[in-house]
């Protein structure tokens, strides 16, 4: 079975910290990742939401732009509810993480709740009570969880509060050390994990256990891919670098395993600043990459 893509591009930095992932929507296509995925499968690329470009926000110092991830997070779930409705997998191209809440949500809205594998070098489970400089990409998960000190009306992007519970999620490829606020939030919920070392040590065996508990958490599962899950140094894409991450070929190895799932239902790909890319070569490889692993179903 070959997945029918719909791309949805969300050029949002709204949730970040500073601007420059809300030009990777376009630097990705630019880099030839549409094209790409064109030569093994069929795709629509449905074009942009409106873009916003971060800035500080002293008004809400703890919850910084709060409004715009809201409104970048409400018109992703938009356009992905058309796209499930039309029986397609959405790839949204964000942007910064918050944009998966509108993958999420845009699935809760089609009538098809689904599961969630968080790919991330941290499971963005921070809430503005708890994160001093309010950058709301590092509260993502918290809000579909619907955790204590999350904002309401963000959490409420779907309809349904919460939109997921910890049962369907799997939190994956992180090196957060045992006594991080949230590694300890991960077991204290008990949520699936399934750190780096693990994908280190077998990234087939390490995403197929991902991909067994996504599939019996629910009829269907999304994927939500950092880029700041990389290592760095082998691939220094991400808006914040991530030294001890996965190296390419387990990601792709990992992206291929969770893909060619019959219950896959759709993909974000986040956090991709285009400033940080140190030659113009890095992102036409990691689009081949990419492209690869999202056609090997």
């Amino acid at each position: 079975m070959v997945v029918t893509w719909d791309v949805i591009g969300a050029p949002s930095s709204a949730g970040a910290h500073t601007p420059g992932v809300e030009r990777a929507p376009a630097a990705l296509r630019e880099a030839g990742l549409v094209e790409l995925l064109r030569q093994a499968a069929e795709v629509d690329d449905v074009g942009d939401v409106p873009p916003f470009r971060w800035r500080p926000d002293p008004a809400r110092p703890n919850g910084q732009n709060a409004t715009e991830v809201l409104r970048v997070a409400a018109d992703v779930a938009q356009r992905v509810e058309a796209s499930v409705r039309r029986g397609r997998s959405p790839l949204v191209l964000g942007g910064d993480c918050t944009v998966t809440m509108g993958l999420v949500a845009g699935h809760e809205r089609a009538g098809s709740p689904v599961a969630l594998v968080y790919v991330d070098g941290g499971p963005d489970l921070y809430t503005p009570l708890t994160r001093a400089n309010g950058n709301l990409d590092a509260m993502g998960l918290a809000h579909l969880l619907g955790l204590p000190g999350t904002l309401p009306e963000v959490a409420a992007v779907g309809g349904a509060v919460p939109l997921l519970n910890p049962e369907r999620v799997v939190v994956y490829g992180d090196s957060l050390p045992p006594g991080d606020h949230e590694y300890d939030l991960v077991a204290e919920l008990g949520i699936d994990h399934v750190p780096a070392s693990e994908v280190h040590a077998d990234p087939i065996a390490a995403a197929h256990r991902a991909r067994a508990a996504a599939e019996d958490a629910a009829a269907a599962f999304v994927v939500h891919f950092d880029v700041d899950v990389l290592n760095f140094v082998d691939a220094p894409l991400a808006d914040v670098p991530e030294p001890d991450g996965l190296t390419l070929d387990e990601a792709s190895a990992t992206l291929a395993t969770l893909v060619a799932s019959p219950r896959f239902a759709g993909l974000s790909v986040t956090e991709i600043n285009p400033d940080h890319l140190p030659d113009t070569d890095l992102l036409p490889r990691f689009a081949r990459i990419l492209a690869g692993a999202l056609s090997a179903r």
